[in-house]
């Protein structure tokens, strides 16, 4: 297949503010070529109070098949869907939607899948353990439901914004699959500790845990892409803990959002 778009192709776009770190758009582009589907993904640069807006211009093109949600949409882009799924309803948040039939849009979230199926892939046991997840935003909040969903003995969330953490725990301890606590970012006696957090991704940034409570038998994963290896990431893996990276997860994301996309 032709490489270089055409007139023929379809056009996918990947919304959030800001955009520039995002290495979705040519990782996402190559899987959908690999399918045998001839479309672009594009990114789009979109404020919090334009997305509305965006999003219904952008519903206009009827080559436009599929938006790809990334920080901080997740949450409204939800309220923009006509359907989900319910695990999407259950979370109230959205990082893909495509076409229903009559040109809406319906949305499902990916991110705890994904990076569960990364932490599976890397040798890391989440049933029956203890975990910490630091963040409870969109993308934090679908690990957290994946990983109680994974058979995780405890979680423990911590979020600066005590408001939604509180919410997110009384949903998921709602349940019933296991307890669910908000507590501190103190990873002593957990088995698995994420980062769902966007620390890490400047310089200069804190790290999102006191690391010198990380024990080699833990396991350590992080959500951000960029850089590849975050100073997390660097300190767990010099004491000897496994871990798991953004790069990780985002490639067992997007094969689930390209099956998606293509409705498989």
């Amino acid at each position: 297949m032709n490489h270089l778009p055409s007139g023929a192709s379809r056009v996918h776009f990947i919304v959030g503010d800001p955009i520039a770190q995002v290495q979705s758009p040519a990782g996402m582009t190559q899987a959908l070529r690999q399918h045998g589907h001839d479309a672009l993904v594009l990114p789009a640069h979109v404020a919090p109070h334009d997305l509305a807006q965006w999003l219904h211009g952008v519903s206009l093109a009827r080559n436009v098949d599929a938006i790809i949600v990334t920080v901080p949409h997740k949450f409204a882009c939800f309220g923009l869907c006509r359907s989900s799924s319910e695990r999407a309803a259950f979370l109230g948040a959205v990082n893909t939607l495509r076409r229903n039939p009559d040109g809406s849009w319906h949305g499902d979230m990916f991110d705890g899948l994904g990076f569960v199926a990364a932490l599976r892939d890397l040798g890391c046991a989440i049933a029956g353990q203890r975990c910490l997840l630091v963040g409870a935003g969109g993308a934090g909040s679908a690990i957290a439901h994946a990983l109680v969903q994974a058979g995780a003995a405890q979680l423990v969330i911590q979020d600066e914004d005590s408001r939604r953490c509180g919410r997110l725990v009384e949903r998921l301890a709602g349940l019933g699959r296991c307890p669910v606590v908000a507590g501190p970012a103190d990873p002593s006696g957990c088995a698995v500790v994420v980062n769902a957090t966007p620390m890490g991704m400047r310089p200069g940034d804190p790290l999102p845990i006191d690391v010198a409570r990380l024990r080699p038998a833990m396991f350590v994963g992080c959500v951000v892409t960029a850089p590849a290896i975050t100073p997390l990431v660097a300190a767990a893996r010099a004491i000897g803990c496994g871990t798991a990276t953004g790069a990780d997860m985002f490639l067992r994301v997007r094969d689930l959002m390209v099956d998606f996309v293509l409705g498989d």
